[in-house]
């Protein structure tokens, strides 16, 4: 669907607009780490102008009608100037990951200016490695996770020696509209919206029996939501009131790791990946000496109900539902057969469907009520956390000649949400994003110790386990048990310090089975390239959770 001048924004899009506060920010964005050397400012901002005319919705501002005469705008902006969305910095020596990682906290701590077109991106020199990073920030009102793989196309090749691209057009912006023309287009709305309903009456008088059954579908997922509305997400200190302030942390792994877990354990890569995160969200409560006996935590699991036709429309046709976290089962192959059964119920249930039916609702509803709807969207009565996971492309990209060779999706914090966790593959690659709250989560890397930890106890039960290099081989319990040891040694030895108290009492709540595991080693980026070639299409008809499962 083309973007044009004076599109409203849909019921969803307004609603990550009203749910933005001082500390809750909702933009989202990615980390991405590149070959070098790196390209000047001058190289990299002229790269980007020239596609922006394949994704007009980037020059495009927000604007607001007055008198709540409905949803806003997009209207191109006559004072574009791409410099201001690009930044430009450099880390000191030695140029670090951890420095990396504190820079991009700072970029996703600050909120977008309404007033300008809603994204920003920021090249950063000075890599160890000799390579540069990539920071973007792009507002959720604007584009949504799976939609977002698409548009990173237009700046990335798929060939290294791709061709230069023909001369843009000259961009013309259309003049922009007064209040009174936009408080114009509400009423035109509000005049248009019985015609709408009176369209859908044809519908049903064409086919009573099929609209019949929708509707009770429709009916039925609503229900479910309102069960899961009265069933609340257990209290934990995930769930405290926030401040404007960002930690970024991100566990490198390969997309093999999931699908041996898959192949060995059964289940989906999906299911694997909310199994690893249940693990390390489970370590992480013991060492804050929280009790973990009967509890299971709720990750808000985006769900996409956009069509092959919208393949490659920006905006959010998402919904979402509720995953299980069963931070209660301590032994790695039951934690994945819970998600895995959990799941399964999830995808068969109508929650999708009932999903879709208040989205649609809320277009006709007005702002106010809007407003209302998308803080309801967001409450912790139904969930703790963040959990997605986007399928990206497995091949590799370039942009300007150079290869991209890791890519961190940053999601975003609702409020009284202290964490967000984002996974995309890419290339072999599946990378988590750790997002938290600065002052809520200030054990942010343990954190990612635990998630690791998580999957290598997977990885041993499926008769595996990840070595230096990034690939996934065979090994025999005893040999994991020997290196596990041999690991542990190495760790203290490098920590040179004891352990905290609360890493204590996390060790006394684990079973014994868990110290036995091989200690994790963060994945360097490896430059491994799968033999076949295929791109991550929409599929249909159907709501479908977002997934990146492959053969």
């Amino acid at each position: 669907m083309a973007q044009r001048h004076r599109d409203r924004l849909s019921a969803i899009d307004a609603s990550f607009l009203h749910q933005e506060r001082r500390s809750s920010h909702m933009h989202v964005g990615a980390i991405v780490l590149m070959d070098g050397p790196p390209p000047s400012r001058e190289e990299f901002t002229r790269h980007i102008e020239s596609r922006l005319h394949m994704v007009p919705r980037y020059r495009q501002k927000l604007a607001f009608p007055r008198f709540e005469m409905g949803r806003p705008f997009w209207v191109d902006d006559p004072r574009f100037n791409i410099e201001y969305h690009v930044r430009h910095t450099a880390l000191p020596s030695p140029g670090s990951m951890e420095q990396l990682r504190g820079i991009a906290g700072r970029i996703y701590s600050q909120r977008l200016d309404r007033s300008k077109p809603l994204w920003e991106i920021w090249l950063v020199q000075g890599l160890a490695d000799g390579g540069y990073a990539l920071v973007s920030k792009t507002h959720h009102a604007l584009v949504d996770g799976v939609s977002g793989v698409d548009i990173a196309t237009v700046l990335f090749d798929l060939d290294p020696d791709a061709p230069p691209r023909e001369e843009p057009p000259a961009w013309v912006p259309e003049q922009e509209p007064s209040q009174a023309e936009l408080v114009a287009e509400g009423i035109k709305d509000l005049m248009r919206a019985p015609g709408m309903l009176a369209g859908e009456a044809a519908k049903v008088a064409r086919d009573p029996a099929g609209t019949l059954d929708r509707a009770r579908e429709g009916v039925e997922g609503l229900g479910e939501i309102a069960w899961a509305g009265l069933n609340p997400a257990p209290d934990v200190p995930l769930n405290v009131d926030i401040g404007p302030h960002r930690r970024i942390v991100w566990v490198q792994c390969d997309l093999a790791d999931f699908k041996a877990i898959k192949n060995g354990l059964g289940g989906t890569v999906n299911d694997a990946f909310l199994a690893v995160v249940a693990g390390g969200l489970g370590r992480w409560l013991h060492s804050r000496g929280v009790r973990t006996e009967g509890l299971e935590l709720r990750g808000l699991v985006p769900v996409s109900i956009r069509s092959t036709d919208e393949h490659h429309a920006l905006g959010n046709r998402i919904a979402a539902m509720r995953g299980p976290l069963p931070v209660y089962a301590t032994e790695p192959v039951e934690r994945l057969r819970i998600v895995r059964e959990a799941m399964q119920g999830v995808k068969e249930s109508k929650q999708a469907l009932g999903a879709e039916v208040i989205s649609g609702l809320e277009d006709f509803a007005p702002p106010t009520l809007l407003a209302q709807a998308s803080r309801l969207n967001f409450s912790t009565r139904l969930f703790n956390l963040i959990v997605t996971n986007v399928p990206g492309p497995q091949f590799p990209l370039y942009m300007l000649g150079r290869q991209m060779r890791e890519i961190v999706p940053v999601a975003f914090l609702p409020e009284n949400h202290a964490l967000a966790v984002a996974a995309m593959s890419y290339n072999g690659k599946l990378d988590f994003g750790l997002l938290g709250d600065y002052d809520a989560i200030p054990d942010l890397e343990r954190m990612a110790e635990f998630f690791e930890e998580s999957l290598d106890e997977l990885l041993t039960a499926a008769g595996k386990s990840r070595r230096k290099g990034g690939a996934t081989a065979p090994k025999p319990r005893r040999a994991a048990a020997k290196q596990a040891k041999a690991t542990a040694t190495k760790s203290k030895a490098a920590a040179g310090k004891p352990k905290s108290a609360a890493a204590t009492r996390k060790a006394a709540a684990q079973p014994k089975t868990a110290t036995k595991r091989p200690k994790a080693a963060t994945a360097a980026g490896s430059n491994g390239r799968p033999a076949k070639r295929s791109a991550i299409r929409g599929k249909a008809q159907r709501p479908r959770l977002i997934d990146s499962d492959g053969d």
